[in-house]
């Protein structure tokens, strides 16, 4: 069945939810799911809502005009997407495979509903997999000098592929504001929770000598703080000492795997709202 996605946040006030559960009634939608979240600390309603997209008796347009409408009138912050439209993402990378073979896997077996139309990395390194798979690839060397100009070429493929989502699967550049604000809320970047205990590199190598008893991962929107942006999912995994420096680096690809994973499907199944730098990720009860 397909679906009308609306995602609403709003300071808190009473009668929210009979107010917009009643004008989609009004307008003849059946509501087949309903999240609601209010954060008595911060005083904000948080709302994720599933309409019946066969009982749309107006343009697509029209639909969001008239919320548009009902929407200011309340302070409402809002989207509204459609389930039958398929997003597009980018994949970008640089010499380590495990999460864009993950990625890419999951969105052959349809575990994630979205189109990859093209992979791009500042090496040549990983070309072979996107030949496994018949994914265009486009590689971009970064010139230190002339960082600028190697991003404005990623946006401009970018632009030209009409991508919705950009996933940093391992990609080991810090992106310019200039960048990150041609896509605010659409980047999304995956690291190792050892951060900021150890970073730069052979963190694992160092994590072993510190005796570490967790491994995990974080993913996270692409802010222009590095790695400070709205978290979207994490996990961890215990370890012990019989683990080798090889042996965390392991278990480390296995959690950024999981949690990039999810992360990138919580997106594209629109059940994430940002609201500041935090997010509300609604669970998928389907």
């Amino acid at each position: 069945m397909n679906k009308i996605i609306f995602l609403i946040q709003s300071d808190d006030q009473k009668g929210l939810l009979a107010q917009i559960t009643g004008y989609f009634y009004r307008k003849g939608f059946n509501i087949l799911h309903c999240q609601q979240h209010t954060d008595l600390r911060a005083k904000k309603y948080y709302m994720r809502l599933e309409l019946d997209l066969s009982d749309l008796s107006s343009s697509r347009t029209d639909l969001r005009e008239d919320f548009a409408v009902f929407a200011a009138e309340r302070g409402l912050i809002w989207s509204c997407d459609f389930s039958d439209t398929t997003r597009r993402v980018a994949l970008m990378v640089s010499k380590t495979s495990h999460c864009l073979y993950d990625l890419i896997t999951r969105h052959k077996e349809g575990d994630i509903h979205c189109e990859i139309p093209l992979i791009i990395s500042n090496h040549p390194d990983l070309e072979y997999v996107a030949h496994q798979f018949k994914i265009p690839f486009f590689c971009l060397p970064v010139d230190p000098k002339q960082k600028q100009l190697q991003e404005q070429q990623v946006i401009d493929l970018l632009r030209r592929h009409h991508i919705d989502l950009v996933v940093l699967a391992r990609y080991m550049q810090i992106l310019t504001p200039d960048f990150i604000n041609a896509y605010q809320g659409r980047i999304i970047n995956i690291h190792h929770a050892f951060l900021p205990a150890f970073q730069g590199a052979n963190p694992y190598l160092r994590a072993y000598q510190r005796g570490v008893k967790m491994i995990g991962a974080t993913a996270h929107f692409a802010t222009e703080d590095l790695d400070q942006g709205p978290i979207i999912e994490q996990d961890v995994v215990r370890v012990n000492h019989e683990l080798s420096p090889a042996g965390l680096k392991k278990v480390g690809k296995d959690v950024e795997r999981m949690v990039l994973s999810r992360a990138v499907q919580a997106h594209l199944e629109q059940r994430v709202i940002i609201s500041g730098n935090r997010t509300v990720v609604f669970p998928n009860e389907h």
